[in-house]
């Protein structure tokens, strides 16, 4: 797959092309750009998407925190995977923003020279969204491409979206959230040394420093799937504020006890959890003692869990 970080570096003959945020890359995401791909290699087209950072949501409303599913490298492997031809993702800015529909529509077919433009029923760009599917459709005509509309994919009667997945996530259903995904939620970070309370209490966790800008499930002890430096392992992990220490903590942590893992191999590593079910939420416990229990309990449910799901 070719890969260009602007527009104005990437030219094509003969696009078929689809424009989005993508961001997580979710069922939606993925039926679009099979079908966009098949049916662009089928006609002996290059399969072409063009993607965004920062999302415009958070260019015309200001800075997000915990908002992207995605990190712009994570949906970079996710949309390779998809057999893409060209993937471009453009800076989006005010300038951008402040664009009329054709100026930017005449900008992509010269660099393009589109074939096809497959775009979501309700999509619109362009300054003011004034860029809608008949006023696409129309510029087609007029530059000499066609315009196709492509319908939402629902699961259980509501469209996917990644805004309904931040949903998901804020309300702690990551398996809900891993059905739109098509595969578990995952947060990737490097292993930074936190308090030390776990090792000190005989259950030693590694603190993942995760990019602010990430979605984070809401806060509460959930079974995880580990992996670093090519292995895997079971994981139970808590995100939260350590209300039994009363650390008033600013944002939530992402802490995470390795099953079957001794050592500090992993500590400034790259470390990746998939989160596949929800436990409980996160409680104050009246002592250390209670929270010792329940986090032995919580193990347990998190072994059980794992060893009665197969997951891909």
């Amino acid at each position: 797959m070719q890969h260009y970080s602007s527009l104005q570096d990437a030219r094509v003959q003969g696009a078929w092309l689809t424009i989005g945020a993508f961001d997580g890359v979710h069922l939606g995401h993925q039926k679009v750009l099979k079908e966009l791909t098949a049916g662009a290699h089928a006609n002996g087209a290059p399969a072409v998407a063009l993607s965004f950072f920062p999302h415009p949501v958070e260019v015309l409303r200001g800075p997000l925190q915990a908002f992207y599913l995605s990190s712009p490298e994570e949906k970079l492997g996710l949309l390779e995977a998809l057999g893409l031809d060209v993937l471009i993702q453009h800076p989006f800015d005010q300038q951008m923003a402040q664009t009329p529909a054709r100026e930017f529509m005449e900008q992509l077919n010269g660099q393009l020279d589109l074939q096809q433009l497959w775009v979501g029923h309700d999509f619109a760009l362009g300054h003011n969204r004034e860029g809608d599917f008949p006023t696409l459709q129309r510029f087609g005509t007029e530059m000499g491409f066609e315009v196709r509309a492509v319908g939402a994919l629902e699961l259980d009667g509501e469209p996917i979206s990644s805004s309904r997945i931040r949903r998901l996530l804020g309300e702690g259903r990551v398996e809900d959230g891993a059905r739109c995904l098509g595969r578990p939620y995952a947060l990737s970070g490097e292993v930074v040394k936190g308090a030390g309370r776990g090792a000190s209490i005989g259950i030693p966790t590694a603190n993942l420093q995760i990019w602010p800008k990430r979605a984070v499930p809401a806060s509460g002890v959930y079974v995880c799937r580990a992996g670093a430096g090519g292995r895997t392992w079971g994981a139970v992990t808590n995100i939260g504020v350590r209300p039994t220490f009363d650390e008033k903590l600013p944002a939530p942590v992402v802490e995470t006890h390795i099953l079957d893992y001794a050592g500090d191999s992993l500590y400034g590593k790259p470390l990746r959890l998939e989160f596949l079910a929800r436990l409980r939420d996160e409680k104050r416990f009246a002592g250390v003692d209670e929270l010792i229990a329940q986090i032995n309990r919580d193990i347990e449910a998190g072994r059980a869990h794992l060893a009665a799901k197969t997951y891909r």
